[in-house]
């Protein structure tokens, strides 16, 4: 098989919850840990830092990622989902793994992956790990990608853990509550390894406290102890406390022996997106009128990117929008602004919601605009519609961002 048979074959014979939503979930380590024992165990061949949460943890990761390369260390990185291409999830120095590298693996362990009916995720976890043992890299950032304390990730001992935030996303599998979603989030946190949380809120403070407590593991609120935070090339107000789970963390790797100078850190923060390939965060698309797409999809994350769009100066706004079709529209609607002109879409996968019943439900909260039949035509209508002093917004999903960056 070529690079784009293998990865049809990934995406179209196995699940994935990327485009297919619960019917992908698998609340069970097992696979995976039959995975790495078959591929001798590469998670435990190089050092790795855990980054979980509900929002802000692509983010984190790819700052000290960036930070660490401009210290010097070959950085592994693994994030989910990717925007345009497959190998963008697996990454050292910025540079995504080669077409070679992904064919090699499914070729070699195809069988396996089959017989043991193992999930996209699993499969694309283990993948990275058996990459960056080879490629002996010097640590990793592995994001998690969902929940924490099942997800395929976790099974990786990490010299730290990381948990930006906790918000009320995917509540079919991790709880309908913050508390109950913080217990899965914590599940990443190990004994003896220390964590850091982004962000105090009193209703998971004690969730990460107590499991702390029970791994005997030191446990940081960076937001209570990093103050002043420094420039970062990733635009949005909402980095703020990104930088501060950062900088908090850095503090931390240069306490167990990393060699990270202040040079090393203002430089990497400010070239994030040079040295990791990060997109789709309050990314400018272009000006006359001013166009932003940004990833932010649940409530948490659209409440800071809508105060951040409340924050431009414009005379009129457009809002591009798509959402897939388990999103929680009640709770993202009241973040959303009422003057404005909506120009709906659906995100071409399984898993987007019909323009015309997002339309529908939208109006029913008065909330108007106009239909279109893909993301790319929304968006030319956006900008024939608006003046050089409008703004133009993209977002409401992930794959609203990937389609049109």
């Amino acid at each position: 098989m070529n690079y784009l048979d293998t990865v049809n074959w990934m995406f179209q014979q196995l699940p994935m919850y990327q485009n297919k939503g619960n019917s992908a979930f698998k609340k069970d380590l097992t696979n995976t840990i039959n995975l790495a024992k078959h591929l001798n165990h590469p998670e435990c061949k190089f050092k790795s830092i855990h980054v979980g949460g509900t929002n802000g943890k692509g983010s984190t990761s790819h700052m000290l990622a960036s930070i660490l390369q401009e210290s010097g260390y070959k950085v592994g990185l693994y994030t989910s989902p990717h925007l345009k291409d497959f190998r963008e999830r697996v990454r050292i120095n910025g540079e995504v793994i080669s077409k070679s590298s992904v064919i090699g693996f499914i070729k070699r362990n195809k069988a396996f992956l089959e017989a043991n009916q193992l999930s996209f995720f699993e499969m694309t976890v283990g993948m990275a790990f058996d990459y960056f043992a080879k490629q002996k890299v010097d640590i990793a950032l592995i994001e998690v990608g969902l929940g924490g304390r099942l997800d395929s990730t976790n099974i990786i001992t990490p010299l730290l853990s990381v948990i930006t935030n906790i918000g009320l996303d995917h509540t079919q599998f991790l709880g309908t509550t913050l508390k109950e979603i913080a217990g899965e989030k914590a599940g990443i946190i190990k004994n003896n390894i220390p964590v850091v949380i982004g962000e105090t809120h009193l209703e998971t403070k004690n969730a990460f406290i107590n499991k702390a407590k029970e791994t005997h593991s030191p446990i940081y609120f960076a937001d209570q102890i990093i103050k002043d935070v420094l420039e970062s090339d990733l635009q949005g107000s909402y980095q703020i406390n990104n930088i501060k789970t950062v900088l908090q963390s850095v503090n931390i790797l240069k306490g167990i022996g990393f060699h990270i100078s202040s040079k090393d850190v203002k430089s990497g923060l400010l070239n994030v997106v040079v040295n990791t390939g990060l997109q789709g965060r309050w990314q400018v698309l272009g000006n006359q009128p001013k166009i932003v797409c940004d990833t932010a999809h649940n409530k948490e994350g659209l409440g800071y990117t809508m105060q951040q769009v409340k924050n431009e100066t414009y005379n009129k706004l457009h809002m591009v929008f798509g959402v897939v079709n388990d999103k929680d529209l009640d709770a993202i609607i009241p973040l959303l602004p009422k003057r404005a002109t909506y120009y709906f879409c659906k995100p071409d996968v399984q898993r987007g919601l019909d323009a015309k019943l997002l339309q529908s439900y939208f109006k029913k909260n008065d909330l108007h605009g106009i239909c279109y039949n893909s993301v790319s035509e929304a968006l030319t209508s956006a900008k024939s519609n608006a003046n050089i002093d409008d703004f133009i917004y993209v977002g409401g999903s992930t794959f609203v961002v990937a389609e049109i960056i």
